[in-house]
């Protein structure tokens, strides 16, 4: 029988899974192995050790849940910055990229390591979102508080209010965004 090949990305994807099931005291090589149905030989190819495995977990955190919505709305760098902070919230709600937000602020609550990658993609994010603001027009507090808003509502709104409907989620998208992109 021959054995499947697992590639880096889909040990890192399950191991968010796990970890958003369960937190990272769960995420165990034997575990991932028996979920990917592999043997642990496997694991081995692309990590080092659990160790590694969790410092890895965090860089593809921030590199395909962050990096890649600001990577994938280079598209729109054409249309006017209130219609890319729409087009950028309907994105991050299609791709769930907001999915492992909760896990990994508990995860980072208690090790350094996930405490520093935390809050290096969130002040990532910040500036990303406050240059968008600023390009809205927005400046000072009154910029700054909308850059909080937005980050709050992108990071907590599932986990406050639980799933909504594709046609709720669209009309709070809306709004969220008609209030946060609003001059006096």
């Amino acid at each position: 029988m021959q054995q499947k090949r697992i590639s880096k990305a889909e040990w890192l994807e399950k191991a968010l899974e796990v970890l958003e099931a369960e937190g990272v005291n769960a995420v165990k090589i034997d575990r991932l192995a028996k979920l990917l149905g592999i043997s642990r030989s496997g694991f081995y190819w692309h990590f080092k050790g659990r160790p590694d495995l969790l410092s890895e977990m965090l860089q593809y955190w921030k590199r395909e849940y962050s990096e890649a919505v600001f990577a994938g709305s280079s598209h729109l760098a054409d249309i006017p910055a209130s219609e890319r902070m729409l087009q950028i919230m309907r994105m991050i709600e299609e791709y769930h990229f907001d999915r492992f937000e909760v896990p990994m602020r508990a995860w980072a609550d208690h090790d350094p390591e996930a405490a520093k990658a935390v809050k290096e993609v969130y002040a990532m994010r910040f500036q990303y979102f406050k240059s968008l603001f600023a390009d809205m027009g927005f400046t000072g507090a009154d910029l700054e508080m909308r850059v909080r808003l937005w980050l709050c509502y992108a990071s907590n709104a599932k986990a406050m209010f639980g799933k909504a409907s594709l046609k709720k989620t669209n009309e709070m998208l809306t709004l969220c965004h008609k209030v946060l992109t609003c001059q006096d």
